[in-house]
């Protein structure tokens, strides 16, 4: 469904200057331009989530509302159960998002749409404070999030997670390459399907830091490890979940997998556009 321009720019009057004609008749903005992606966010948050003030440090990353909304509606069904007893709602739904960044955005979908509690950790000292300035300026979040500074870069739960704490889901967002070349090319691919023009520079139009993008292993190493950790919080989380961006990661997560004794996986797919990912979800849990 395509965005309502003339209803996001009542709501954010700054989306304003940087919605064109598509040159087919339709409203859109030019998403290779960062501070149009940014523009076009705060529209979305203020308009159907509530959210009066967000913004980020430059160079941050910046993502795509509906994908992130997405996830969240895709975990809430997995939390359903098979819709035995329909999806859980409120403080009492405690979630775990490794990796909240600057942007803060899970937790404020997943508080607006299904009033979760969130906690969220970060290793980068800037994308927490921002995260915490986001949540102290929008009342909506303030009794609901909360978030936590990693300061090992290469574990997930150990040093975040507290004894006796419980969550009914984790959810992650990995930096996906492996490599500052590697996320170079991606951007270069998203040039090319934005404008199709090969000479035109590597533009980050959702922003992004590099440990946000890429990581010693890339998505395959860094959900590996996931796994491997998740294995000693077995007893505090129902549902470990992961975005993952490529098929081809898919045989050897699989595989770490079957290295530690889960009772359940699951692959749930995603598509946005061309951007076609997936979800996987573990549990160690007996229904």
């Amino acid at each position: 469904m395509p965005y309502d321009f003339s209803r996001l720019r009542r709501a954010w009057p700054a989306l304003t200057p940087y919605v064109r004609d598509n040159g087919f008749g339709v409203d859109s903005v030019d998403f290779a331009q960062p501070a149009a992606v940014k523009a076009l966010n705060q529209a979305l948050l203020r308009e159907f989530y509530g959210i009066i003030e967000w913004d980020l440090p430059p160079g941050y990353l910046c993502p795509p509302i509906p994908g992130r909304a997405d996830y969240i509606h895709h975990l809430a069904d997995l939390l359903d159960e098979g819709g035995a007893g329909g999806i859980p709602r409120g403080d009492s739904v405690g979630i775990l998002d490794v990796g909240v960044g600057a942007s803060c955005v899970y937790p404020i979908l997943g508080r607006h749409e299904y009033g979760w509690r969130f906690i969220g950790t970060e290793t980068d000292p800037l994308a927490l404070a921002n995260a915490r300035r986001i949540i102290a300026a929008n009342p909506a979040l303030a009794d609901g999030v909360r978030v936590r500074r990693q300061t090992d870069p290469l574990t997930l739960f150990r040093g975040v997670v507290e004894p006796g704490e419980h969550f009914a889901a984790v959810l992650c967002n990995p930096p996906f390459h492996g490599s500052a070349a590697e996320a170079g090319a991606g951007s270069r691919r998203k040039v090319r399907h934005l404008h199709g023009d090969r000479s035109l520079a590597p533009v980050l139009n959702f922003g992004g830091q590099p440990h946000e993008l890429w990581c010693q292993g890339g998505e395959v190493g860094f959900v590996r490890r996931m796994i491997a950790e998740s294995a000693e919080f077995a007893g505090q989380c129902r549902w470990f979940t992961t975005l993952v961006s490529k098929s081809a990661s898919l045989p050897s997560l699989l595989a770490a997998l079957n290295q530690v004794p889960v009772r359940a996986v699951k692959i749930i797919p995603m598509a946005q556009g061309r951007k076609q990912s997936r979800i996987v979800a573990w549990t160690f849990a007996i229904r």
